[in-house]
């Protein structure tokens, strides 16, 4: 199940990260101010680099054990909550009305991630010895 959770959201992640990826180069690029822009591309940047990362992880990992599943979870919520985030934060402000709700939204998104990675490398070090 959580092989094809990964490669589902891998491929979701990817998908989408083309797509607001055009959508914030084309679309809104005369609409957001050049920060805002540099905001929005890094929350692509950091879903194309999970989409990737999950994938990978599909293919490597049995998840046959609990902290695969954790660092698998930490991937998938922390890519939604750190990217869509800021997603919401450049779009809102763009339009005049932030959500400021989002503000803290973002670092826990990243706490997550880095959790992951953290958790992956325990994964790593615990299979080699």
């Amino acid at each position: 199940m959580e092989i094809l959770l990964s490669q589902f959201f891998g491929a979701l992640f990817g998908f989408l990260a083309i797509v607001f990826g055009a959508f914030g180069a084309h679309a809104l690029k005369n609409k957001l101010t050049e920060e805002q822009l540099h905001s929005f591309e890094t929350g692509v940047k950091y879903q194309m680099y999970h989409a990737i990362v999950l994938l990978v992880i599909s293919f490597n990992l049995n998840f046959n054990s609990r902290l695969e599943t954790i660092l698998l979870t930490c991937f998938i919520v922390g890519t939604l909550l750190f990217s869509f985030s800021i997603y919401g934060l450049v779009l809102s402000s763009a339009s005049g009305s932030k959500m400021r709700f989002l503000g803290p939204v973002t670092p826990l998104g990243g706490l997550l991630l880095a959790i992951g990675w953290l958790l992956l490398l325990f994964n790593f070090f615990q299979n080699f010895f």
